[in-house]
C-alpha cells in the first residue's frame, strides 16, 4: 500500500478516500415502479451516467410499520392520498426475490451494488447475497444493535452522520474503548476538530511533515449598518434584553459590551471544556494547553511530539505494521472493517415491539407553514407531534432539537404541542449543537433536557425589526411611494422589495411594537418558569437574550444533564417503563416518502441546489433573509460556534 492508502477503502474495483475521484452512488429507491425490468434498466442507466454504484433499500412493510387503516397510518396528501402506509410500502419496496437478480445485473454491467438494511433479517439476507459493503441510514444511526450487527460482518460501512454531533461521536469512541478494544488515530494533518476527536484514541500518530491546528475558538459577526447607511435604509429594532444581540448587525458596527461579554463567556466555557477533555486524554496540564494555543507553539510536526500532543511521527506504512503487531497479524490489516474487533454471532431477529419511543427531529429555524430543509414549519412539526400524542403505542417522545429559533409565534405553536404530549407521556429533549431562543422555547416543557457541554442554548429573549428606506429609495434609486389608507397606521407593515418599509414608525407605533415584544417575552419567561420549576424572576435573571453553553446551562438550571441522543432514548424508555421492550420510530413530516423522492424540479429542489452551491454561506443567507422578511416578533439566536 502507498503512504496515503490508509485513508482509503476498497469497494469493488474502486478505491475511496484521499486523492481518489468522487465515488458516485445512484439511488434507485422506488423508481422501479414495481417492475424488475424497469429496475434493471435503471441499473444500466446509472452505469451509463457515470455512477460507480447503484443503491437500493432492503425492507418489508412489516419491518417499517403495521397494517392499520386509521387516519394516523394513512397518506393525507399528494399522489397517494388516502392509501395506508402498509399498502404503500408494499408497492414501493424492492421485492427480496428480485435483489439477487439485480445484483447479478449490476455485476454484469460493472457497477457496484449497495443496500440499506433496516433490521437484522435484511442484513442476513444481504450477507447471503455476498454484499461487499453496507449503508446505514441517518435515522438508524442510534439503532446500535443494528449498527453492531452490520459491523460484525466485517464489511465497509457508509453511515449518514448528519444527526450526530462531534461531541457525541467522540463519546461513542470512548464507550467503544470501554469494551477493552483499542483505537489508533493517524492523519497527515489534524484540524482542531479532528484532533479533538482523535484524542479519544489510545495512540495519536502524525505524518512527519504534518501538523496539528491548535488555536482556540472564535466567533465572528458580520455587521450591515455601514451598508444600510450608504443605501439610506433606516433600522428600528425593538427588543427585550440587552443581550438579545440578533439585531445588532443592523444597528451597530461592532459588538455591544453586553454581546462581547456573553460571547467571551460562551467561547471560554466551550473552549475550557475542550481543553479539559484533551488534558485528561493526553495527560497535559490545561494551563499548558492554553499556552500552546496562545503562543502558536505547534509550529512543526516535531513540536507536536515534544509537547505530547501526538505520540509519534510515522508514515501510513508504519501504522500498518504497528496494527499488525497489535492484532498478531502477519498480513496487512483490513482498514475500516470492524469484523476484526467485533465477534458477534448471528442472532434471531427480535419480535417487533408494540411499545414505541417516538424520535422527532426539530432541525432548523422555526417558521410558519410546512417544513423544508433548514426550516421547522410549525404546521408540519405540530402535525407530527399530534400524531405521536394520539398514538397509544407511543410510550414516550424524544425531541431532538438543533435550532437557533426564529418566529416566536411558530415556537409557541410547537411549545403547545410539546406541552400537550407531556401531560400524557414522558418527553425528553436531546439538544444538538444549538437549542437557543426559539429552540429553547420549544424545549422547555420537557420532563428532562439533555445537552452537550458545548451546546449553545438559552438566549431567552425576543425582538422585532423594521427597516425603512423612504429617503434612500428616493435619493439613491429615484423611487417614491404614495399611499392611500383608511387609518393612520394602516401602512405600518407596508414594504417594497419584500423587506423595506415605506416610512419610519411614529412613537405610537414604536410603543405598540414594544408592547408586543414584552408580551411575547413575558409568555416565553412564563413557559420556562413553569417547565423548569423556576420563578419568573429567576428566569429573567438568566434571560434577557443571553446565550449559554451547555456547561453553564446546567449550572443555572436550564438543562438537567449531559448526554447524547442515545442517552435520551434510554431515559425516555426508562421513564415510560418499557426499558426492556421498545422500538424507535421516527414519524415523518409526511408519510408519503415516495412523493418526496419522485418530485420533479420544483422550487424546493431548486432551493436545494442553491444551498449546495453556496455551501456554508447559505446558512448566513438564510438567517439574514428570515430576519429581514419576517414582520413577526422573533425569538432567534444568530450565533454559530464551530471547531475549525
Amino acid at each position: 500500500m502507498g503512504e496515503k492508502d490508509h485513508l482509503k477503502i476498497k469497494i469493488g474495483n474502486r478505491l475511496i478516500g484521499s486523492g481518489e475521484p468522487a465515488y458516485l452512488i445512484a439511488e434507485m429507491s422506488a423508481n422501479h415502479a414495481g417492475s424488475i425490468e424497469r429496475a434493471k434498466e435503471i441499473i444500466h442507466a446509472a452505469k451509463e451516467s457515470g455512477a460507480d454504484c447503484i443503491k437500493i433499500q432492503t425492507y418489508t412493510p412489516d419491518t417499517l410499520t403495521i397494517d392499520c387503516h386509521n387516519k394516523y397510518f394513512q397518506v393525507n396528501n399528494g399522489t397517494w392520498e388516502g392509501e395506508n402506509l402498509y399498502s404503500l410500502y408494499g408497492k414501493a419496496y424492492t421485492p427480496w426475490e428480485w435483489q439477487p437478480q439485480l445484483k447479478a445485473e449490476a455485476d454484469k454491467v460493472g457497477i457496484d451494488f449497495l443496500s440499506t438494511p433496516f433490521d437484522n433479517t435484511a442484513v442476513d439476507f444481504l450477507e447471503d447475497m455476498g454484499l461487499e459493503f453496507y449503508k446505514i441510514a441517518s435515522f438508524e444511526m442510534i439503532d446500535l444493535p443494528l449498527v453492531e450487527y452490520v459491523a460484525s460482518k466485517g464489511k465497509p460501512i457508509i453511515m449518514s452522520t448528519g444527526m450526530a454531533t462531534l461531541e457525541e461521536i467522540r463519546d461513542a469512541l470512548l464507550q467503544f474503548k470501554e469494551s477493552g478494544k483499542f483505537i489508533v488515530s493517524y492523519a497527515d494533518y489534524y484540524t482542531q476538530g479532528s484532533y479533538y476527536m482523535a484524542t479519544a484514541a489510545d495512540k495519536v500518530y502524525l505524518n512527519p511533515q504534518g501538523n496539528v491546528t491548535w488555536l482556540g475558538l472564535a466567533s465572528g459577526v458580520v455587521f450591515y449598518k455601514g451598508l444600510l447607511d450608504k443605501l439610506g435604509v433606516q433600522v428600528e429594532a425593538i427588543r427585550h434584553g440587552s443581550f438579545k444581540s440578533a439585531v445588532e448587525p443592523f444597528i451597530l458596527d461592532k459588538m455591544s459590551p453586553e454581546n462581547r461579554l456573553q460571547m467571551d463567556a460562551l467561547l471560554g466555557s466551550i473552549w475550557g471544556h475542550v481543553v479539559k477533555r484533551v488534558s485528561d486524554a493526553r495527560g497535559i496540564d490545561s494551563a499548558q494547553l492554553q499556552r500552546y494555543a496562545s503562543d502558536l507553539a505547534l509550529r512543526s510536526a516535531r513540536n507536536t511530539v515534544d509537547l505530547k500532543m501526538v505520540d509519534s511521527l510515522v508514515y501510513a506504512s508504519d501504522v500498518e505494521r504497528m496494527l499488525c503487531e497489535m492484532t498478531d497479524r502477519d498480513e496487512e490489516p483490513e482498514f475500516v472493517s470492524l469484523g476484526t474487533y467485533i465477534d458477534q454471532p448471528k442472532t434471531a431477529a427480535q419480535t417487533l415491539s408494540r411499545n414505541k419511543i417516538a424520535l422527532v427531529y426539530a432541525d432548523g429555524t422555526t417558521g410558519a407553514g410546512k417544513s423544508r430543509e433548514g426550516l421547522i414549519g410549525c404546521s408540519s412539526l405540530g402535525a407530527r407531534l399530534a400524531r405521536v400524542r394520539t398514538d397509544d403505542q407511543v410510550k414516550a417522545v424524544v425531541l431532538r432539537v438543533n435550532s437557533p429559533g426564529g418566529s416566536a409565534l411558530a415556537s409557541e405553536v410547537i411549545w403547545h404541542e410539546v406541552e400537550q404530549i407531556r401531560q400524557l407521556k414522558p418527553v425528553i429533549v436531546s439538544m444538538g449543537n444549538m437549542a437557543a431562543s426559539g429552540g429553547y422555547y420549544i424545549s422547555c416543557p420537557a420532563d428532562v433536557i439533555l445537552a452537550s457541554p458545548v451546546t449553545l442554548t438559552g438566549s431567552i429573549g425576543v425582538f422585532g425589526l423594521m427597516l425603512t428606506g423612504e429617503k434612500g429609495l428616493q435619493d439613491k434609486l429615484g423611487i417614491t411611494v404614495d399611499v392611500a389608507k383608511t387609518n393612520p397606521s394602516a401602512d405600518m407593515d407596508m414594504a417594497v422589495f419584500g423587506a423595506v418599509g415605506v416610512r419610519p414608525m411614529n412613537q405610537a407605533e414604536r410603543d405598540f411594537m414594544q408592547n408586543s415584544v414584552e408580551q411575547v417575552y413575558s409568555a416565553f419567561v412564563g413557559h420556562v418558569a413553569e417547565g423548569r420549576n423556576m420563578t419568573a424572576g429567576q428566569v429573567d435573571s438568566v434571560g434577557g437574550g443571553r446565550v449559554w453553553s451547555g456547561e453553564s446551562a446546567l449550572r443555572i438550571g436550564l438543562i438537567d444533564g449531559f448526554g447524547g441522543l442515545r442517552d435520551a432514548v434510554a431515559l425516555a424508555a426508562d421513564r415510560a417503563g418499557v426499558a426492556d421492550d421498545f422500538r424507535i420510530v421516527s414519524p415523518e413530516e409526511s408519510p408519503d416518502r415516495l412523493t418526496q423522492l419522485l418530485k420533479l424540479f420544483s422550487a424546493e429542489t431548486r432551493a436545494e441546489l442553491f444551498r449546495g452551491e453556496m455551501g456554508e454561506a447559505y446558512r448566513d443567507y438564510e438567517t439574514l433573509r428570515n430576519m429581514l422578511y419576517q414582520n413577526s416578533i422573533q425569538a432567534l439566536s444568530p450565533y454559530r460556534v464551530a471547531m475549525p
